[in-house]
């Protein structure tokens, strides 16, 4: 079984390892926009935010998607609290209850640069060809708001298939050798 975990991680590394460095800007967020000027899409008792980015992957290959929402506040008031985001895969209309999510919840953590008086949320996701969105949600206060973007970057498959068949490879190499130690022990 530790085996078989292992061999999905090591499909993931390398499906990640093989992705392009450049990735592309799908959705750009804004720059930390205010809510007091409407920047929350779906703002709905006036401090409480749920927002959908939808965005559609097509091709062949998978894809490295990746999120980040950054929260600058110079006053308390504007700080954003339960701040999260998260993917999803449309299965009907978008947020209609039976989206599945492709993606861990992302909380929310003091930026490198100014701890004190910003947070950022980021993650992302292996994802295949189809229609998603990305959930940003929160309670605003103030003239709170958030900014970032949502970037992705095809991998090719056939790379990726031709590393991990050589870890495949590798490891009933290794599996072998084991073996073959533990029998000439007997």
């Amino acid at each position: 079984m530790r085996i078989k975990s292992l061999l999905v991680s090591c499909t993931l590394l390398t499906m990640v390892a093989s992705a392009p460095a450049g990735a592309a800007v799908i959705k750009d967020l804004g720059v930390n926009p205010s809510s007091a000027t409407g920047q929350f899409s779906n703002n709905v008792d006036g401090l409480t935010f749920s927002d959908q980015y939808t965005f559609q992957l097509v091709g062949p290959s998978s894809f490295v998607t990746f999120a980040s929402a950054t929260n600058d506040f110079a006053k308390a008031s504007d700080f954003i609290t339960s701040f999260t985001g998260q993917l999803f895969r449309v299965v009907g209309a978008v947020g209609g209850g039976d989206d599945v999510p492709v993606s861990a919840v992302a909380t929310p953590q003091p930026c490198q640069t100014n701890p004190t008086g910003c947070q950022v949320l980021a993650g992302s996701a292996l994802l295949a060809a189809g229609n998603y969105y990305l959930q940003i949600a929160g309670i605003g206060g103030g003239t709170s708001g958030y900014g970032g973007n949502l970037t992705t970057s095809a991998v090719p498959i056939p790379g990726a298939l031709a590393l991990f068949a050589t870890g495949l490879v590798g490891l009933g190499l290794l599996k072998r050798k084991k073996n073959n130690t533990t029998a000439d022990v007997a």
